[in-house]
């Protein structure tokens, strides 16, 4: 699900200014974080521990725009949908293609856009946006996410409320590039609570053919495995949550420093995707880095139909996940 750019498809470099955009921070105990107005996006989330700032997230310049759409909101869909184009209650809709050089409309409409703030606490922020009518899309509808540090770390509420009249189609995702402290992502292992992967075409990035186990496989990460040139850009599914009812991938350096990603169970999906300067997609001042993005449903999944999410009228949706130092 990153915003896989080329540089003839970025519209403004790494580092400009993001007009118009609001740094807010949070603190609880030992946990500290900043979030943005533009995207509602996480900047950047950090844990002292012994005196020391252990980095659990990449971060980008405040007041710039984020690398690779690092830490921003993706709805009322994410990833992609294929040529923009979808069928939803016996209507056609074709929607801004906003990744030209694919042919797809990509990672929705307020990622860009400015939140308005409604609460503002030392451990806590709450923004929230409107989705309008716009080119494609005639279903309004209200987002908000809220934030929130507490002695387990940062947990991430998301709200999504049809304002329209008639039933709309929705999907969610988080574009969150997660760090274990300072240590290279070569020197680090990952372990994924997952059983599926949903093979993608390389050339658009759209699913092609039906899932598959990834037991056995290269993409088998059930036990800690070495990062160590590995590179992918995957929605995995079939989840598997702890009895909390939270699944937990995990993403540990040498030291023994650990960062966990957590979803509730509306989150059905999570899209691993490496940034690699070899392939010409490094994130700054890092190199590479690990996006662990949650999603409510795969790419396209407006035409497939997978996992899609339906609001009716006044309907309001709900879903929750977060980062912890382990």
């Amino acid at each position: 699900m990153a915003e896989r750019e080329t540089q003839q498809q970025q519209d403004e470099p790494v580092g400009t200014p993001a007009a118009g955009s609001r740094t807010f921070q949070i603190r609880f105990d030992d946990y500290r974080a900043e979030v943005v107005s533009t995207g509602a996006g996480l900047r950047m989330l950090e844990r002292a521990v012994d005196g020391k700032a252990v980095q659990l997230t990449e971060s980008w310049p405040a007041g710039t725009k984020p690398p690779l759409s690092a830490g921003l909101v993706l709805a009322p869909w994410p990833n992609r949908i294929r040529d923009g184009f979808f069928y939803f209650d016996g209507i056609e809709h074709q929607l801004e293609l906003t990744e030209p050089a694919r042919n797809n409309a990509m990672h929705g409409l307020v990622r860009r856009r400015e939140w308005q703030l409604e609460e503002h606490e030392r451990h806590r922020v709450k923004q929230s946006i409107d989705v309008r009518l716009q080119k494609g899309w005639p279903y309004p509808m209200r987002l908000s996410v809220t934030h929130e540090l507490d002695e387990e770390g940062l947990s991430v509420t998301h709200t999504a409320t049809n304002t329209g009249p008639v039933p709309a189609p929705f999907g969610l995702g988080m574009h969150t590039f997660v760090r274990a402290g300072d240590a290279p992502l070569d020197e680090c292992t990952l372990e994924l609570a997952v059983g599926v992967r949903q093979p993608l075409d390389p050339e658009r990035m759209l699913p092609e053919g039906p899932c598959v186990p990834v037991r056995g496989t290269e993409y088998d990460f059930s036990t800690p495995r070495s990062l160590k040139g590995v590179w992918m850009d995957t929605p995995f599914s079939s989840i598997d949550v702890d009895t909390d009812a939270r699944a937990r991938q995990i993403l540990r350096a040498p030291d023994g420093t650990a960062t966990a990603l957590w979803t509730d169970r509306t989150f059905r999906w999570v899209q691993v995707f490496t940034a690699d300067p070899a392939r010409g997609q490094a994130y700054p001042d890092r190199g590479r880095a690990l996006a662990i993005e949650p999603m409510t449903c795969p790419p396209n999944a407006f035409n497939t139909g997978i996992d899609e999410i339906v609001l009716e009228p006044g309907e309001t949706w709900s879903g929750q996940w977060g980062i912890t130092s382990l």
